[in-house]
This record gives C-alpha cells, sequence and structure tokens, in this order.
C-alpha cells in the first residue's frame, strides 16, 4: 500500500485515499510515503461507504452505531496526520464540529433532488452537502447517466451557488 502511494504521489495525482480501517499504522505508513514527493497529493482515507447503512455495519461485524463508528475512523486518520476522510455529507456537520475546518470532507452521494438514489443509502443534495461543511462533492452517475451531462452538471452547479 505504501509504494502504491508513493507511485500514485510520483505520477501527479493530486488527491488520493486509503481505507480507515486499515489502522494507524497503515495509515501513518502511506503519509510518509507521499512525505517524500515533490507533488505531494492530499491524502485521505474511507470511512463507511455511502452505500453502507446500520445493517451493512452489522453483517460485516462492526456493533457500534455508524456515526460514532465513521466519528472513530476520521479521529484516527487525523491522529494519522491525513488530510481528511471519504465520509457521507450527513456526517460532515458533525465532523466538521469536532475536527475542525483544516480536516478536508470529501463527500460522495451527492444527488441533486428527484434523482435516482442508485446504490446509495445515505445521499445528500450537492447544496446540503455544501451547508454541512463539505469540502469536495463526488458527484458521478447523476451527470454521466444524464441523457445530456452537461445540462445536468449545470443544473448542479445552479443549486450549488
Amino acid at each position: 500500500m505504501a509504494k502504491a502511494c508513493a507511485a500514485a504521489s510520483n505520477l501527479g495525482v493530486w488527491m488520493l485515499n486509503v481505507h480507515a480501517s486499515g489502522g494507524l499504522e497503515m495509515m501513518q505508513a502511506a503519509k510518509e510515503a507521499i512525505n517524500s514527493s515533490a507533488n505531494k497529493p492530499l491524502l485521505i482515507a474511507v470511512t463507511v461507504l455511502t452505500s453502507m447503512n446500520q445493517q451493512t455495519l452489522q453483517q460485516i461485524g462492526i456493533q457500534a452505531d455508524l456515526t460514532t463508528h465513521v466519528l472513530n475512523l476520521a479521529k484516527l486518520t487525523q491522529q494519522a496526520g491525513l488530510d481528511g476522510v471519504v465520509c457521507s455529507a450527513l456526517e460532515a456537520a458533525m465532523l466538521r464540529a469536532q475536527l475542525g475546518n483544516d480536516f478536508c470532507l470529501v463527500t460522495p452521494g451527492i444527488r441533486p433532488a428527484n434523482v435516482n438514489q442508485d446504490d446509495q443509502s445515505r445521499v445528500v443534495t450537492p447544496a446540503d452537502a455544501l451547508n454541512n461543511g463539505a469540502s469536495y462533492l463526488v458527484i458521478g452517475r447523476p451527470i454521466t447517466k444524464a441523457e445530456n451531462p452537461l445540462a445536468a452538471l449545470k443544473a448542479i452547479h445552479q443549486e450549488c451557488m
């Protein structure tokens, strides 16, 4: 994993992620691997996928409340010295309050109103994600699956203004 992070960093990527569930030492190794890069990317860690819910967590053996689990992983990520996390925008306000304004929050599961949620369990509109404190919005299928992707993108952009 550390070698993969170093390789991605040397290729010039601007952001890359690891999984916070890999633990403190793994995240610290990822951070160390990119520190020597001339083009150091933002390094973030995934907390809980936005396609997951409380039941999914329990199925994989995690008994903690989903929000508590996300917060614990985000705190561990910050302790490891990473730049931020991937989280649902539903958790963004709580994470912003707990971890500060400099901690990057990348939020997938962004769906404009009246758009199919696809496989996502924890979705938020673009405007609500920004209001909740998201740093970056990950918006894929609402644009790529649209009949007119450019029009979909413009509508999302307008919603965020």
